[in-house]
């Protein structure tokens, strides 16, 4: 379905600015959306974009990646091996409040007289700052200026500043500097707010239990342990002041809400600037007193080095992100400011996420629960893989410590191999639906194939001995038992869900038969290439798994057996075995406030339709493009995209892509907008729940693989289509750990490496031309 224009924030109080995200005027109703548009966080804690005054906000949300409470689910009508074990990330204590009063007045954003005012989130910088004139009721004018970033060097450390100056006479100022409970005191719950499976809920009982509480002069400590999970969290605040005015500081710790609370004479002009450090720890094993020492240890370095020194770490961190993962829009400067946002918001949520997974909306909001889900690893593994292979790894290395519990989940359903889940945090599987969660059987093969394109990026063969090849031989036999050969001789996969939610537990879907079908292609070829090459670990692995001979050849008798759903009279391939027998659903005369069909529709209702939420054969066609040929790519992409409602943010990325591809501009650019303005235009009306890290990721592929046509089977290939309204693209990127530049005009695109090392050998447009160091390899487009 072709999507409407995004309404874009107002360039007069949101400017272009190719660097920054700009707010020059305070506005309460865009608090929902500002406060996700402007958090700040390192992939292992973040903070939603709330005034530091504390007041308004409409989620105070502040989360340590991983850190969640379990809780039962019920099911109104129990079934065997249903998921038991809900989880949900909880807001960890709120370090960002700094409330300011001069003359007894509190300064209140929406009530407030403000004659200049301006918040920037620097992409360049990775921080956060705020300046202000206050001019309060009594007539006097102050001037705060804040700062706040979650450092990317220093895992467990976020810095503040928050700086008071009263320009126009003396007056009293009290600045209260806070460290608040919310989960426990003020419980966010968007379920009470309205219906939406998508959000976050409360619990009944209270979450985070006090063990440790320890001051010391500016430093409060706090440990805790969550009531059900386990999981326990060190938590601490420390300041340093910078003035020449007199003051007075005392604290107050109570059970939800400690404060340290600064009362200053300030002196005309005289600045008070507070500097605030804020340090977290979390573990399922560590006892909580042992993670407040490690607090302990982070704000003693914090404060020595200073603020200015951490803002400085910081803007060298992002240089480095910069120079390798930069993509540049030559010609709309606009496009060019939300790229960046996007790619910024790519590296808060991964940059810092070791031992852990990436949350599908990063560390900015409560949406989903904070789980981690299949998109990762097709949306975001990709941007990683080229740009920071590190975390890409880490991210493997996660899905391998989750192996046990995988395997434990396939034997609870009856099946041979291990079976990830669908949506989880802690391993478990957490989604109660059973037909559009646990039935994605897809997600091993997603694994698979992130699994498999990483190593093809990187050059790094060593994780398949350290961990690759076992996940590749489990995940192979969960399909060889789940699937069977029919009477027809073709290997059929049954009762599975696709990648589209609103199409559940059918045949042989497209999607799903396809990627299955590399995955046990890659496996047998990982698995007997092992036992050539480190004969020592494949015995190893043999004896471990128990891998039978002849294992690896029934894999490839099943991938070649493998069934592909195609209609010849249609020439197209039905997304499942059935679907073109349901009735189309008339999208075109469906009303606007309908959408999304999932909150206004009962699921039996969706499922008799041809309808679909997320891309299913499309998103087929971008991941497996050598599996079509163009004219199909054509009539697929024909046939499918009216059928797609838009009600998923995964939809617009992979919908550009293809667009791109088969040379259809104008679509193509309208889904990448769609995509590229998901947040910052609210396309969904959901970003109060936080970034679509997922789509965040998409826009990268739309840009790379879409507009410059990118693919990479070992050799990288290019068939550009830059959109007409675009003067070039450019782009970096980590090709066997060589950094090299992709330029893309409407007259040539030019290849050039960074390094010293061998020539570079790259295909545009079926010409293969060779790059060289200092030289780079130009083809003109013609």
């Amino acid at each position: 379905m072709r999507p409407p224009e995004p309404t874009l924030l107002s360039p007069h109080d949101y400017p272009v600015d190719p660097w920054r995200l700009v707010e020059r005027r305070f506005s309460s109703s865009l608090l929902p959306r500002s406060e996700t548009l402007f958090a700040c966080a390192n992939g292992f804690v973040g903070l939603r974009g709330n005034p530091e005054e504390g007041r308004p906000a409409h989620d105070h949300g502040t989360f340590v990646n991983g850190f969640h409470e379990t809780w039962a689910i019920h099911h109104a009508e129990e079934a065997y091996g249903l998921a038991r074990t809900g989880q949900t990330m909880v807001d960890v204590p709120d370090p960002k409040i700094i409330k300011l009063y001069v003359d007894d007045e509190p300064l209140y954003l929406p009530d407030a007289l403000l004659p200049e005012y301006e918040r920037v989130l620097d992409f360049r910088r990775g921080v956060l700052e705020r300046s202000l004139i206050w001019e309060t009721p009594s007539g006097k004018r102050v001037q705060v200026r804040s700062q706040r970033l979650a450092s990317l060097r220093h895992r467990h450390l976020v810095g503040m500043s928050y700086e008071v100056t009263v320009l126009d006479s003396d007056a009293p100022v009290v600045i209260s500097s806070q460290l608040h409970n919310r989960q426990d005191a003020e419980p966010h719950d968007t379920r009470q707010e309205q219906f939406d499976p998508r959000t976050t809920r409360t619990f009944a009982d209270r979450v985070l239990h006090t063990q440790v509480s320890r001051e010391d002069g500016e430093r409060i400590l706090l440990g805790y342990r969550t009531g059900r999970s386990g999981m326990t969290l060190g938590c601490g605040i420390d300041h340093a002041v910078e003035t020449d005015n007199t003051y007075q500081v005392h604290r107050e710790v109570g059970e939800d809400l400690a404060k340290v609370i600064y009362t200053v004479q300030a002196k005309q002009g005289q600045p008070f600037r507070l500097e605030k450090f804020v340090s977290y720890h979390s573990s399922s094993t560590v006892p909580s007193h042992e993670l407040v020492d490690r607090t302990d240890r982070v704000l003693t370095r914090a404060v020595s080095v200073g603020l200015d020194q951490l803002a400085a770490d910081q803007a060298e961190d992002c240089a480095a992100f910069w120079d390798r993962a930069d993509v540049e829009v030559d010609g709309d400067a606009r496009t060019q400011q939300a790229v960046r946002w996007n790619l910024f918001q790519l590296l808060q949520a991964t940059e810092r996420a070791e031992g852990t997974s990436i949350p599908a909306k990063g560390l900015t909001g409560h949406g989903y629960e904070g789980h981690y889900f299949w998109d990762l690893d097709i949306y975001v593994m990709p941007f990683l893989a080229y740009s920071t292979p590190r975390v890409a790894k880490n991210v493997l290395r996660w899905r391998r410590s989750m192996l046990d519990m995988a395997r434990r989940r396939a034997e609870e359903l009856g099946h041979v191999g291990a079976l990830y889940p669908w949506r989880t945090i802690n391993g478990e599987e957490a989604s109660a639906y059973y037909m559009a969660g646990t039935a994605q059987y897809h997600l091993n093969a997603d694994i698979a194939y992130t699994l498999r394109r990483y190593v093809d990026v990187t050059g790094d063969h060593d994780i398949l001995s350290e961990s690759g090849a076992e996940i590749l031989a489990e995940t192979a036999r969960l399909w060889l038992d789940l699937g069977f050969h029919g009477d027809d001789g073709q290997f059929h996969l049954h009762a599975v869900t696709g990648p589209d939610e609103y199409t559940a537990m059918v045949d042989d879907n497209t999607f799903t038969n396809l990627m299955a079908k590399r995955n046990l292609e890659y496996a047998a070829e990982v698995i007997e290439d092992l036992a050539e090459r480190d004969p020592h670990r494949w015995a190893v692995l043999r004896d471990d798994l128990d891998l039978q001979p002849e294992e690896p050849q029934r894999w490839r008798e099943a991938a070649q057996a493998m069934h592909v759903p195609y209609d010849e009279v249609r020439g197209i391939h039905p997304q499942d075995a059935h679907f073109l027998e349901r009735k189309r659903w008339d999208l075109e005369h469906t009303p606007a406030d309908r959408f999304p069909l999932l909150l206004h529709y009962h699921p039996l209702v969706i499922y008799r339709h041809q309808v679909l939420k997320q891309a299913d054969v499309i998103l087929a066609l971008c991941l497996l493009s050598d599996e079509f040929d163009e004219d199909v790519k054509r009539r697929d992409f024909a046939y499918y995209e009216p059928l797609t409602t838009g009600d998923s943010s995964l939809s617009p990325p992979a919908q550009a892509m293809v667009a791109a591809e088969i040379g259809e501009q104008d679509t193509a650019l309208a889904h990448f907008q769609q995509a590229l303005f998901m947040d910052l235009a609210d396309v969904a009306g959901n970003v109060d729940h936080g970034v679509h890290v997922a789509c965040a990721g998409g826009v990268w592929m739309s840009l790379v693989y879409g507009f410059a046509g990118m693919r990479d089977n070992g050799l990288l290939r290019f068939d550009p289509r830059l959109p007409e309204g675009w003067d070039a693209l450019r782009f970096r990127l980590r090709k066997q750990d060589r950094p090299l530049q992709v330029e893309v005009t409407h007259e040539a695109l030019s290849v050039a490496l960074f390094d010293e090392g061998a020539p570079l050998e790259v295909e545009v447009r079926g010409k293969v031309v060779t790059a060289e160091p200092g030289a780079p390899a130009t083809v003109p487009l013609g």
